[in-house]
């Protein structure tokens, strides 16, 4: 498959003009500085074509008409990620944003939901049925991305990762066709996402939920070091007691204008609010806290509230780590977030699983199942003249903890694809990395479902591996 140069694309507008429904936008559009627009400011890609498909059946005629002609094309759902992978010089984009809808079915235990949704307006439509499902933090990241390879999120503890909430799919496969994944691709799609075809729908667990207790809490950060250690002491040994699944924390390092702080994101996922504001009250003696915003809320104004106060584009270089507990570990972290550039788009956070997907499973890849702290290390700026300091930044924080476990017992081999994608051949980061004991399998998925490598760019890349 090649790149779309100007004879193809002239071929491709006379096939699209055939079916006017399909709209797109080239460089010349009004509207495609808009349609292009997404998180990463590293990505300078222009896709010579945004093509938004309004159905399944457009996406198989696109998936169709460009393996015919060997044009490359990228799928964006959201366009959240960090690398910019949806947007590539030469390839077409297909955007799946107008494939959007949520119905619930089975007695609303079970809701479908498009291709292109995202997840605040999932959040939304479910909220409306008094349903929830795990999402992630931020209402415009594509659901279906975030979920497919994994899903860390605010629910997690309670209902598991996203990716364990999928029941059933449909995808375009490389020939075009609209087929519903059978339990082998299932179990590879979980956790490798759109390598195998374009999910153009999933069916995922929903559960009774009507209102929640989330917020922030922000400790006094004067000696941050000092505050992030204090936690984590006083937070493992509550652990240590047992802690609810209904109780959820993501520890967080950010800039504020009126500098760095250290707090969490907290979340109740119940209606019980008074045993949530008993296990707020804990939480909150693990350190000084200076600012409280937990209230009572519904998910979909949680997930508002997180994406007025976020970068809605970015330079970033992150890396990743899992640790296994949050102990000698603690002061190599707390002096790298007292070197953290004071841009506001730099970020450290951590997110933890435990409860239902902190267990093996032969229905998924997804390969770090044991309980850990995902490490997320987000070397964010605002400015292209911060964007070295702080890349370096953290590129060093995930070097210097990498440095504190000699003996492998408590940094485990995995990381997550989201934040840190496997190269796109053996040698680099490995596979292994992200998918474990799954490794062999996802690569024998691969050469059985996509054996001619239609779906190329689709992360992870694994041309080289499909060759061997």
């Amino acid at each position: 498959m090649g790149s779309v140069g100007s004879q193809k694309l002239s071929e491709l507008e006379v096939f699209l003009n055939k079916h006017p429904h399909i709209t797109y936008a080239t460089p010349s559009s009004p509207n495609y500085a808009s349609l292009r627009e997404i998180f990463s400011l590293d990505c300078k890609s222009n896709p010579p074509i945004i093509v938004r498909p309004q159905k399944a059946e457009d996406v198989g005629l696109l998936v169709q008409y460009a393996k015919s002609q060997g044009i490359k094309f990228a799928v964006r759902t959201g366009g959240h990620s960090l690398f910019g992978l949806s947007t590539i010089d030469g390839a077409m984009t297909i955007d799946m944003r107008d494939i959007t809808y949520v119905h619930i079915e089975q007695g609303k235990k079970l809701a479908k939901v498009g291709g292109g949704t995202l997840q605040g307006d999932l959040a939304t439509a479910l909220h409306k049925e008094g349903l929830a499902t795990p999402t992630g933090s931020v209402p415009s990241v594509g659901y279906v991305g975030w979920a497919a390879y994994g899903g860390y999120g605010p629910l997690s503890a309670q209902f598991g990762l996203g990716a364990d909430q999928i029941v059933a799919a449909k995808i375009v496969d490389p020939s075009g066709k609209i087929v519903e994944a059978d339990d082998k691709l299932l179990r590879g799609i979980r956790g490798a996402g759109g390598i195998f075809g374009i999910i153009v729908e999933i069916t995922v667990k929903v559960y009774p939920l009507n209102k929640i207790l989330a917020g922030n809490l922000i400790f006094a950060s004067q000696d941050i070091s000092e505050a992030f250690k204090k936690f984590n002491g006083g937070y493992r040994e509550l652990s240590t007691q047992g802690l609810p699944s209904q109780l959820v924390i993501q520890q967080m390092v950010v800039n504020s204008p009126y500098g760095r702080a250290f707090g969490l994101a907290f979340t109740w996922g119940s209606d019980d609010i008074d045993t949530g504001r008993m296990w707020l009250s804990k939480i909150e003696g693990l350190g000084t806290v200076v600012m409280n915003t937990v209230a009572e809320t519904t998910i979909p104004e949680m997930l508002a509230a997180t994406q007025a106060v976020i970068p809605l584009k970015a330079y970033c270089s992150s890396r990743s780590l899992n640790v296994r507990k949050i102990t000698e570990v603690a002061d190599a972290i707390a002096s790298c977030l007292e070197k953290m550039p004071s841009d506001l788009a730099a970020m450290f956070t951590i997110h933890e699983l435990r409860g239902p997907s902190a267990k093996p499973t032969k229905d998924s890849v997804f390969g770090t199942r044991d309980p850990h702290f995902m490490l997320e290390i987000l070397g964010g700026a605002l400015k292209e003249e911060s964007r070295e300091a702080s890349a370096a930044w953290a590129q060093s924080t995930w070097e210097t903890i990498g440095k504190t476990d000699r003996g492998g017992q408590n940094i485990l081999p995995g990381t997550y694809i989201s934040v840190e994608p496997p190269g796109e051949s053996p040698g680099q980061i490995p596979l292994s990395k992200i998918y474990g004991s799954h490794e062999s399998d996802v690569v024998a998925l691969k050469r059985e479902y996509d054996s001619e490598n239609v779906f190329d760019l689709a992360m992870p890349r694994l041309v080289d591996y499909i060759r061997s």
